[in-house]
This record gives structure tokens, C-alpha cells and sequence, in this order.
């Protein structure tokens, strides 16, 4: 366990009385007590986690001296106050080690899913469906606004490929380790010989971008206007609504066709374009800032396989952390936040040891 030095924790209390009396002067702008508002809200549960350790140790210092008291009667309740101050102190330093950790600047955005079918046909297809089913629920349960940016439907059901947008508090800190290829175990409703059949889906889940994050210059964009078209090439209007876009420097290239309007189109077409863009310039930086490094609950790398829901167990096993659940039913219902909660603990266990390798 990382050990806070007590220099480190006074001078986390200086900050935020400096910033709470820079806050209490009566000529500050508007723009400027916003500012320091906050940079107070990011302070202050840090600095009452640093708090709540010196507290802790000084009572430990306490405690010790008072084991060498003569009188056994006090000496023997020191000790067993001694023990379980020790477990408390243990885990505030992880909690304050935990809040020191660098943040990811992206945890409170909104995030952009995307579920696209893999191997196994139409049964990958309805697996993909029964994924964005399972996120939709998640989302319900959390109060976050879940909106349908994209969908291309498979004939007998689920989806080829669809993508959302989720918004809310802290939508992206819960949902970045699903991105990967989650694969599903089961006897598809095709199959008449009762046969268990292995399909994939993969899911990748990306921080939204506003317009002032990626600049996108319209000399870099190719856009071509084409009419809609539906499953087996029925047409979905009469118009020339659909846009595809094609980012000319990077080669990426967003389709949108679910709107009837051609501008609603373009709109959430280059939203699609900024959040791929700002995505990967996000994996350029964490590359070159974490090397080859990979986490223990994985890189991100959309082909990794990360989770199988395998029906005839009833099991949910997440291969990262070889963690698994036997209650398949309520995942697929949107009870995921065990899952989600077991990730979140293996990435800080796995950073607070890197903190203390360094």
C-alpha cells in the first residue's frame, strides 16, 4: 500500500484553505468564483480524506505509547483499540490514495456505445440485440437519458450494428471496461437439432466529444447524400436523406440514414466522426504515456474477448478478472453493477500498484 507522507497531507489542507479563503474575498467576478468553485469540489473530498488519516495516525501514536503503560487493564484495551484503529488507517490511506490517483478527464462524460454483431450470423445479430437491451436497462435504472443515434436491423431480429448515446453522472467512469468482444453461449432459436452454438457481438464504448474538443475542418470531409434504404433494399423514403461522411486525413467513415431529414443526418453523423476522433486521440496519448502497458482488466482493444454469457450454466464469466456470476437472467436485465463494481476495484488495485512500483 502507498503511503501518504505527512508533508503531502498538510499541503493538500493548504490548498483548500487557500482556495476556500480566496473564496470568501469579497472582489471576485462571477467567472472567477465559478473557477475556484470548482477547483474547491475537486479539493475538498480529498482533503477531508487526508484529514480523516492524520486523525487516524495520531490516535495510533496514542494508542502505542499507551501499550507501555504499567497498568495492565488500560495497556490491554489499548491494544485491542490498537487493532482495530490499524484496520481502520489501512483502508483511509486507500481511500486517499485512491482519491490522489490521476483521474481520467473523460469519467464524467457521456458516453457513445456502439454494438456491432461478429461471427454467428443472425444469432450474433440477436445477441447484439439482447446487449443493447441489457445497456438500455442499466441506463433506466441510473436515470441517465439513453438515445438511439444509429441502427441497421437484422432480418430475423436483434441488430447488425447499432449505436447509442448515453447520458448522465459518471456515465463513462461505469462503462469504459465493456468495450471488447463479449461472446454468447446458447442453442439458437435457428437451430433445430438442440445444438449449443458460440456468437459474438462487440462492444465499444467511447467518451462523447463536443464541438470544442475536436475541430473539424470541412476541407478534410468527403459527404455524399444517397436515398435510404431498409433490410432487402426496401426503401425507407423517397428522398435523398442519407449521409455518409468520410473523414479524408484518417479514413473514417460514419453512415447515417435513420433520420428523415438530411441535416438531422449530417447532425448526428459528424457527432459520431468528433467522438471517434477524440477517441483516437485519446489511445495516441495513453499510448505514449503507458507504452505497452496493459491494465488487468485489459487495454480496451475492441478484439479482445472480454465476457462470456453462456445460457445452459446461467453464467456470466468476465475473463479479465476471471470473475463470474451465476444469474444470468438479471445481467441481461441491466443488473450489471456487480460486474461493473469488480472492474472498477481490479483498474484501482492495479494502479495503486503501479503507484507503488514507481
Amino acid at each position: 500500500m502507498t503511503r501518504i507522507s505527512a508533508e503531502r497531507i498538510a499541503a493538500i489542507e493548504a490548498r483548500r484553505d487557500e482556495l476556500q479563503a480566496a473564496m470568501s474575498a469579497g472582489d471576485l467576478s462571477a467567472e472567477q468564483f465559478v473557477r475556484l468553485s470548482k477547483d474547491y469540489a475537486e479539493v475538498e473530498p480529498v482533503a477531508a480524506a487526508a484529514k480523516e488519516v492524520r486523525r487516524l495516525r495520531s490516535e495510533k501514536e496514542s494508542l502505542e505509547h499507551m501499550t507501555h503503560e504499567a497498568d495492565a487493564e488500560l495497556r490491554a484495551m489499548a491494544e485491542e483499540e490498537l487493532v482495530e484503529n490499524q484496520a481502520k488507517l489501512a483502508e483511509a490511506e486507500r481511500d486517499l490514495a485512491l482519491k490522489l490517483l490521476p483521474r481520467d478527464a473523460a469519467d464524467e462524460r457521456a458516453a457513445m456505445l456502439e454494438i456491432r454483431a461478429g461471427t454467428g450470423g443472425d444469432e450474433a445479430a440477436l445477441f447484439a440485440g439482447d446487449l443493447l437491451r441489457m445497456y438500455q436497462r442499466y441506463a433506466e435504472t441510473k436515470g441517465w437519458r439513453f438515445e438511439m443515434v444509429s441502427a441497421t436491423a437484422a432480418e430475423l431480429g436483434g441488430y447488425k450494428e447499432a449505436i447509442a448515446s448515453v447520458a448522465g453522472q459518471g456515465v463513462f467512469a461505469r462503462l469504459k471496461f465493456e468495450s471488447g468482444v463479449h461472446r454468447v453461449q446458447r442453442v439458437p432459436v435457428t437451430e433445430s437439432g438442440g445444438r449449443i452454438h458460440t456468437s459474438a457481438a462487440t462492444v465499444a464504448v467511447l467518451p462523447e466529444a463536443e464541438e470544442v474538443d475536436v475541430q473539424i475542418d470541412d476541407k478534410d470531409l468527403r459527404i455524399d447524400i444517397y436515398r435510404s434504404s431498409g433490410p432487402g433494399g426496401q426503401s425507407v423514403n423517397t428522398t435523398d436523406s442519407a449521409v455518409r461522411i468520410t473523414h479524408i486525413p484518417t479514413g473514417l467513415v460514419v453512415i447515417q440514414q435513420d433520420e428523415k431529414s438530411q441535416h438531422k443526418n449530417k447532425a448526428k453523423a459528424l457527432k459520431v466522426l468528433r467522438t471517434r476522433l477524440y477517441e483516437l486521440e485519446r489511445e495516441r496519448l495513453h499510448a505514449e504515456r503507458a507504452g505497452a502497458r496493459k491494465s488487468m482488466v485489459g487495454s480496451g482493444d475492441r478484439s479482445e474477448r472480454i465476457r462470456t454469457y453462456n445460457f445452459p450454466q446461467g453464467r456470466v464469466t468476465d475473463h479479465r478478472i476471471n470473475f463470474t456470476l451465476h444469474r444470468l437472467p438479471e445481467i441481461l436485465e441491466g443488473q450489471i453493477d456487480e460486474l461493473l463494481d469488480a472492474l472498477i476495484r481490479e483498474d484501482e488495485a492495479a494502479r495503486l500498484a503501479s503507484l507503488d512500483e514507481a
